[in-house]
Protein backbone atom coordinates (compact mmCIF):
# COMPACT_ATOMS: atom_id res chain seq x y z
CA UNK A 1 0.00 0.00 0.00
CA UNK A 2 2.77 2.44 0.86
CA UNK A 3 4.66 1.60 -2.24
CA UNK A 4 1.47 2.10 -4.59
CA UNK A 5 0.29 5.69 -2.70
CA UNK A 6 3.98 6.98 -3.09
CA UNK A 7 4.07 5.89 -6.69
CA UNK A 8 0.81 7.70 -7.11
CA UNK A 9 2.04 10.97 -5.73
CA UNK A 10 5.36 10.79 -7.59
CA UNK A 11 2.65 10.71 -10.78
CA UNK A 12 1.18 13.83 -9.53
CA UNK A 13 4.32 15.49 -9.34
CA UNK A 14 5.14 14.62 -12.77
CA UNK A 15 1.41 15.50 -14.39
CA UNK A 16 0.06 13.30 -16.87
CA UNK A 17 0.89 10.01 -14.97
CA UNK A 18 -1.36 10.52 -12.28
CA UNK A 19 -4.50 9.03 -13.89
CA UNK A 20 -3.48 5.74 -13.91
CA UNK A 21 -1.81 5.87 -10.44
CA UNK A 22 -5.14 7.20 -8.85
CA UNK A 23 -6.66 3.64 -10.22
CA UNK A 24 -6.58 0.89 -7.86
CA UNK A 25 -5.22 0.44 -4.18
CA UNK A 26 -3.63 4.07 -4.31
CA UNK A 27 -6.87 5.54 -4.95
CA UNK A 28 -8.85 3.87 -2.21
CA UNK A 29 -6.21 4.98 0.22
CA UNK A 30 -6.40 8.92 -1.37
CA UNK A 31 -9.92 8.76 -0.93
CA UNK A 32 -9.54 7.43 2.98
CA UNK A 33 -7.10 10.04 3.33
CA UNK A 34 -8.80 12.27 1.98
CA UNK A 35 -12.18 11.47 4.44
CA UNK A 36 -10.26 11.28 7.40
CA UNK A 37 -8.63 14.70 6.99
CA UNK A 38 -12.07 16.19 6.48
CA UNK A 39 -13.56 14.21 9.59
CA UNK A 40 -10.80 15.02 11.63
CA UNK A 41 -10.60 18.79 10.76
CA UNK A 42 -14.66 18.77 11.40
CA UNK A 43 -13.76 17.67 15.05
CA UNK A 44 -11.39 19.92 15.56
CA UNK A 45 -13.40 23.29 13.62
CA UNK A 46 -16.05 21.79 16.60
CA UNK A 47 -13.71 21.19 20.01
CA UNK A 48 -10.79 23.23 18.88
CA UNK A 49 -8.46 20.18 19.44
CA UNK A 50 -8.59 16.31 18.33
CA UNK A 51 -6.96 16.83 14.57
CA UNK A 52 -3.75 14.56 14.99
CA UNK A 53 -5.07 12.55 17.55
CA UNK A 54 -8.16 11.37 15.28
CA UNK A 55 -5.78 11.77 12.31
CA UNK A 56 -2.80 10.14 13.44
CA UNK A 57 -4.19 6.66 14.46
CA UNK A 58 -5.90 6.40 10.88
CA UNK A 59 -2.96 7.37 8.69
CA UNK A 60 -0.66 4.90 10.06
CA UNK A 61 -3.02 2.44 9.13
CA UNK A 62 -2.09 3.16 5.58
CA UNK A 63 1.26 4.73 5.60
CA UNK A 64 4.53 3.81 7.23
CA UNK A 65 5.25 6.36 10.85
CA UNK A 66 7.53 8.67 9.03
CA UNK A 67 5.20 9.75 6.11
CA UNK A 68 2.04 9.43 7.98
CA UNK A 69 3.72 11.78 10.96
CA UNK A 70 4.75 14.30 9.03
CA UNK A 71 1.49 14.66 6.79
CA UNK A 72 -0.05 15.56 10.11
CA UNK A 73 2.29 18.03 11.33
CA UNK A 74 2.07 19.88 7.74
CA UNK A 75 -1.27 19.80 7.99
CA UNK A 76 -1.99 20.20 11.44
CA UNK A 77 0.51 24.04 11.05
CA UNK A 78 -1.25 25.25 8.53
CA UNK A 79 -4.99 24.55 10.40
CA UNK A 80 -4.12 25.88 14.01
CA UNK A 81 -2.89 29.11 12.46
CA UNK A 82 -6.07 29.84 10.49
CA UNK A 83 -7.82 28.62 13.48
CA UNK A 84 -6.29 31.03 16.01
CA UNK A 85 -7.31 34.19 14.35
CA UNK A 86 -9.68 35.79 17.03
CA UNK A 87 -8.72 34.18 20.12
CA UNK A 88 -5.21 36.32 20.63
CA UNK A 89 -6.92 38.33 23.00
CA UNK A 90 -7.46 34.99 25.23
CA UNK A 91 -4.41 33.64 25.27
CA UNK A 92 -2.02 33.50 28.83
CA UNK A 93 0.85 34.75 27.66
CA UNK A 94 3.34 33.05 30.15
CA UNK A 95 2.04 29.86 30.56
CA UNK A 96 1.84 29.71 26.63
CA UNK A 97 6.02 30.78 27.21
CA UNK A 98 6.34 27.93 29.86
CA UNK A 99 4.85 25.63 27.81
CA UNK A 100 6.73 26.54 24.78
CA UNK A 101 10.02 26.16 26.37
CA UNK A 102 8.73 23.03 27.91
CA UNK A 103 8.62 21.82 24.28
CA UNK A 104 11.71 22.49 22.79
CA UNK A 105 13.64 20.61 25.67
CA UNK A 106 11.60 17.77 24.66
CA UNK A 107 11.60 18.33 20.70
CA UNK A 108 15.19 17.10 20.12
CA UNK A 109 14.34 13.94 22.37
CA UNK A 110 11.21 13.31 20.57
CA UNK A 111 13.29 14.06 17.32
CA UNK A 112 15.60 11.02 17.96
CA UNK A 113 13.17 8.41 19.13
CA UNK A 114 11.23 8.85 16.18
CA UNK A 115 14.87 8.39 13.76
CA UNK A 116 15.79 5.09 15.88
CA UNK A 117 11.76 3.59 17.37
CA UNK A 118 10.71 0.51 15.55
CA UNK A 119 7.59 1.50 13.76
CA UNK A 120 5.26 -0.72 15.71
CA UNK A 121 6.56 1.19 18.83
CA UNK A 122 5.34 4.44 17.65
CA UNK A 123 2.02 2.67 16.30
CA UNK A 124 1.77 1.81 20.21
CA UNK A 125 2.94 4.93 21.23
CA UNK A 126 -0.24 6.66 19.51
CA UNK A 127 -2.80 4.62 20.14
CA UNK A 128 -1.92 4.48 24.19
CA UNK A 129 -1.66 8.44 24.38
CA UNK A 130 -5.02 8.74 22.40
CA UNK A 131 -6.61 5.83 24.64
CA UNK A 132 -5.17 7.56 27.60
CA UNK A 133 -6.74 10.74 26.80
CA UNK A 134 -10.04 9.26 26.65
CA UNK A 135 -10.22 7.46 29.66
CA UNK A 136 -9.00 10.56 31.48
CA UNK A 137 -11.57 12.33 29.84
CA UNK A 138 -14.44 10.41 30.82
CA UNK A 139 -13.33 10.42 34.77
CA UNK A 140 -12.73 14.35 34.37
CA UNK A 141 -16.65 14.70 33.14
CA UNK A 142 -17.61 11.55 35.94
CA UNK A 143 -16.48 13.33 38.70
CA UNK A 144 -16.37 17.25 37.96
CA UNK A 145 -20.21 19.13 36.99
CA UNK A 146 -22.65 16.28 38.28
CA UNK A 147 -25.65 17.88 38.20
CA UNK A 148 -26.67 19.54 41.78
CA UNK A 149 -23.02 18.94 42.76
CA UNK A 150 -21.57 22.77 42.23
CA UNK A 151 -17.73 21.05 42.18
CA UNK A 152 -15.08 21.80 39.91
CA UNK A 153 -12.47 18.77 39.84
CA UNK A 154 -8.86 19.50 39.62
CA UNK A 155 -5.77 17.22 40.16
CA UNK A 156 -3.39 19.77 41.26
CA UNK A 157 -3.39 23.44 41.27
CA UNK A 158 -0.87 24.95 37.75
CA UNK A 159 2.42 26.14 38.51
CA UNK A 160 6.10 26.63 36.62
CA UNK A 161 7.07 23.55 36.99
CA UNK A 162 4.26 22.00 36.10
CA UNK A 163 3.63 23.81 32.99
CA UNK A 164 7.90 23.02 31.68
CA UNK A 165 7.02 19.49 32.57
CA UNK A 166 4.06 19.27 30.27
CA UNK A 167 4.85 21.50 27.27
CA UNK A 168 8.36 18.99 27.84
CA UNK A 169 6.23 15.74 27.20
CA UNK A 170 4.76 17.94 24.33
CA UNK A 171 7.49 18.23 22.38
CA UNK A 172 8.35 14.77 22.90
CA UNK A 173 4.81 13.44 21.67
CA UNK A 174 4.51 15.69 18.83
CA UNK A 175 8.67 14.95 17.35
CA UNK A 176 7.65 11.31 17.94
CA UNK A 177 3.76 10.38 16.75
CA UNK A 178 2.60 14.29 15.75
CA UNK A 179 0.42 14.90 18.18
CA UNK A 180 1.66 17.76 20.60
CA UNK A 181 -1.89 18.54 22.02
CA UNK A 182 -2.90 15.71 24.25
CA UNK A 183 -0.17 16.20 26.94
CA UNK A 184 -1.42 19.65 27.55
CA UNK A 185 -4.81 19.45 27.03
CA UNK A 186 -4.56 16.69 29.76
CA UNK A 187 -2.40 18.96 32.31
CA UNK A 188 -5.02 21.95 31.50
CA UNK A 189 -8.31 19.92 32.35
CA UNK A 190 -6.95 18.07 35.17
CA UNK A 191 -5.60 21.37 36.75
CA UNK A 192 -8.90 22.70 36.56
CA UNK A 193 -7.98 25.94 34.02
CA UNK A 194 -10.86 28.21 32.30
CA UNK A 195 -12.48 26.84 29.40
CA UNK A 196 -11.43 29.97 27.05
CA UNK A 197 -8.29 29.91 27.98
CA UNK A 198 -7.29 26.53 27.59
CA UNK A 199 -9.01 26.60 23.86
CA UNK A 200 -6.86 29.87 23.31
CA UNK A 201 -3.69 28.92 24.69
CA UNK A 202 -4.15 25.21 23.27
CA UNK A 203 -4.15 26.68 19.80
CA UNK A 204 -1.58 28.90 19.78
CA UNK A 205 1.12 26.40 21.45
CA UNK A 206 -0.02 23.94 18.79
CA UNK A 207 0.60 26.78 15.92
CA UNK A 208 3.98 27.41 17.50
CA UNK A 209 4.74 23.59 18.54
CA UNK A 210 3.42 22.31 15.38
CA UNK A 211 5.45 25.35 13.28
CA UNK A 212 8.48 24.19 15.26
CA UNK A 213 8.53 20.55 14.75
CA UNK A 214 7.53 20.81 11.24
CA UNK A 215 10.88 23.15 10.84
CA UNK A 216 12.75 20.45 12.96
CA UNK A 217 11.44 17.50 10.97
CA UNK A 218 12.65 19.22 7.43
CA UNK A 219 15.88 20.68 8.62
CA UNK A 220 17.09 16.85 10.30
CA UNK A 221 14.90 14.03 9.02
CA UNK A 222 14.18 15.99 5.93
CA UNK A 223 10.76 15.76 4.04
CA UNK A 224 11.03 14.38 0.84
CA UNK A 225 8.88 15.82 -1.87
CA UNK A 226 5.99 13.57 -2.32
CA UNK A 227 5.01 14.32 1.41
CA UNK A 228 5.18 18.02 0.92
CA UNK A 229 2.86 17.33 -2.44
CA UNK A 230 0.50 14.97 -0.37
CA UNK A 231 -0.05 17.58 2.12
CA UNK A 232 -0.84 19.96 -0.16
CA UNK A 233 -3.54 18.07 -2.17
CA UNK A 234 -5.36 17.38 1.68
CA UNK A 235 -4.77 20.63 3.51
CA UNK A 236 -8.25 21.70 1.08
CA UNK A 237 -10.13 18.66 2.54
CA UNK A 238 -9.23 20.48 6.16
CA UNK A 239 -10.39 23.85 5.52
CA UNK A 240 -13.29 22.28 4.22
CA UNK A 241 -13.93 20.17 7.57
CA UNK A 242 -13.00 22.97 9.73
CA UNK A 243 -15.91 24.65 7.59
CA UNK A 244 -18.17 22.07 8.17
CA UNK A 245 -17.78 22.29 11.62
CA UNK A 246 -18.99 25.87 12.93
CA UNK A 247 -22.43 25.13 11.96
CA UNK A 248 -22.29 21.51 13.67
CA UNK A 249 -20.85 22.90 16.69
CA UNK A 250 -23.02 25.46 17.22
CA UNK A 251 -25.98 23.00 17.16
CA UNK A 252 -24.52 19.62 18.91
CA UNK A 253 -25.13 20.18 22.56
CA UNK A 254 -22.02 20.40 24.45
CA UNK A 255 -22.93 16.75 26.68
CA UNK A 256 -23.68 15.28 23.09
CA UNK A 257 -20.22 16.29 21.66
CA UNK A 258 -18.43 15.24 24.74
CA UNK A 259 -19.69 11.79 24.54
CA UNK A 260 -19.33 11.55 20.92
CA UNK A 261 -15.38 12.73 21.42
CA UNK A 262 -15.03 10.61 23.94
CA UNK A 263 -16.19 7.51 22.41
CA UNK A 264 -14.17 7.93 18.75
CA UNK A 265 -10.89 9.16 20.84
CA UNK A 266 -11.35 5.15 22.70
CA UNK A 267 -12.56 3.89 19.78
CA UNK A 268 -9.44 5.24 17.61
CA UNK A 269 -6.67 4.46 20.24
CA UNK A 270 -7.91 0.98 21.10
CA UNK A 271 -7.55 0.30 17.39
CA UNK A 272 -4.29 1.76 16.86
CA UNK A 273 -2.96 -0.57 19.72
CA UNK A 274 -4.84 -4.10 18.38
CA UNK A 275 -3.11 -2.87 15.16
CA UNK A 276 0.22 -2.76 17.22
CA UNK A 277 -0.07 -5.65 18.78
CA UNK A 278 -1.04 -7.97 15.85
CA UNK A 279 1.74 -6.32 14.04
CA UNK A 280 4.18 -7.30 16.67
CA UNK A 281 2.75 -10.92 16.97
CA UNK A 282 3.36 -11.45 13.66
CA UNK A 283 6.82 -9.91 13.14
Amino acid sequence: MNTGFGSWLLGMSLGAGAVGGMLGMAGSIFIVLAATTFGSALLYSISGFGFAVLAVPLFLLFLDPERAIQLVIIISTVLSIIVLRGLLPAIAPRLLLRLALGSLVGLPLGLIAFRYTDPILVRAAAGAMIFGFAILMAVSRRRSGQPGQGKHWTVFAMSPGFDLAAGAVSGFAGALVGQPGPPVLIYLLLAGAAARTVRATLLAFFALSYGVTLASHAATIGIPAPTWLAAGILIPFAFLGGLAGRPIGDRLGAEAFAMLAIALLAVAGAYTLSAAAVAFATA
